[in-house]
């Protein structure tokens, strides 16, 4: 990497971001932590799963002792019984790089949500409100049917955003299902819509760098490495705390994060301890196979294998562009 690639912001004189992206495992953090050592530098978490507290283990948390040396914004921001949407998280992270440029500092982003990054960067589809009856119905039908029917659904009505969606992302494919019988529109209509009216353009040069392993059998066992430190280190307990609580269920966004849908499904007895661990590590690895998918259509971005990772090339490239 003899050079690194700027993506241009709004304007020549745009101020400078950091992205740091990549699937599970990739060692993004380590790699924030070591640029903000060396830089005038506000981290700034891209991770649906760690804006919860009292998940830490099952989403690699960074621990105690690090966020207080490195503090990283949107982390532990909302209960697991809350909801975070794709909008507050744009909100959030704008005012939160406005407040960093204001301080003379450079807004660092990492995390592996390629939603948020995507959000970010191309703007939010205007979407209309759901009504509760509707809401209801897609919860019906996914209670008799299944999310595989769901999805197969919704491959006849919108094809577009059913190759975008993986079948086995409950809460997308209802969004766009309840999007669908609510309005007519499908969620592509409304994306295509909303771009005709609004020509969005993010107001930060980026200087984005993905940690992309080529060689997704490598990756496996890093996944597998890590789940089972994770094991390890209490992550079964973990869960069973958040399912004693008693007001949480399968079916939120906090308990479908990959990782702790499978230890509750142990916890209720219905997976054994050998199946909740495979299929842990599964989903983790289609996770990590999802988000390469979203990182390959990325712009103007400077891909190094993580395998083979120089961090002290990156810093001296860093210097000299900053």
């Amino acid at each position: 990497m003899s050079e690194l690639i700027v993506q241009p912001g709004a304007q020549p004189d745009s101020p400078l971001s950091i992205f740091i992206m990549g699937p599970t495992a990739s060692g993004k953090t380590d790699l924030a932590l070591s640029i903000y050592d060396e830089f005038p530098i506000d981290l700034i978490s891209v991770d649906s799963a760690l804006v919860y507290r009292g998940m830490d283990i099952g989403t690699a948390k960074p621990d105690v002792e690090t966020l207080r040396q490195a503090p990283h914004a949107l982390i532990d921001i909302i209960d697991p019984d809350q909801v975070y949407s794709a909008g507050q998280f744009c909100d959030d992270a704008l005012s939160l790089m406005e407040q960093s440029i204001e301080n003379q500092h450079i807004p660092l982003l990492v995390g592996g949500t390629m939603l948020y990054f995507n959000a970010l960067q191309k703007g939010m589809a205007d979407m209309p409100d759901v009504p509760g009856s509707v809401k209801r119905a897609i919860d019906q039908e996914a209670k008799e049917s299944g999310i595989e029917a769901m999805h197969e659904r919704l491959t006849q009505v919108d094809p577009v955003s059913a190759e975008r969606i993986h079948p086995n992302d409950p809460q997308r494919i209802r969004r766009a299902l309840e999007l669908y019988d609510s309005t007519g529109k499908t969620l592509t209509e409304y994306w295509r819509e909303q771009g005709s009216k609004t020509q969005y353009t993010f107001p930060y040069r980026r200087l984005k760098i993905a940690l992309v392993p080529p060689d997704r059998v490598e990756l496996r066992k890093r996944i597998t490495m890590r789940f089972d430190m994770m094991l390890q280190h209490g992550f079964i307990e973990e869960v069973e705390s958040l399912y004693r609580r008693g007001d949480l269920n399968v079916e939120m966004p906090s308990i479908r994060a990959v990782g702790y849908r499978q230890v509750w499904m142990y916890l209720t007895g219905e997976y054994s301890y050998d199946e909740m661990r495979e299929k842990a590590i599964t989903a983790t690895a289609q996770l990590a196979k999802r988000q390469m998918t979203w990182l390959r259509k990325e712009e103007q971005c400077n891909f190094i294998d993580p395998i083979t990772l120089n961090t002290q090339k990156v810093l001296k490239n860093l210097n000299i562009l900053l």
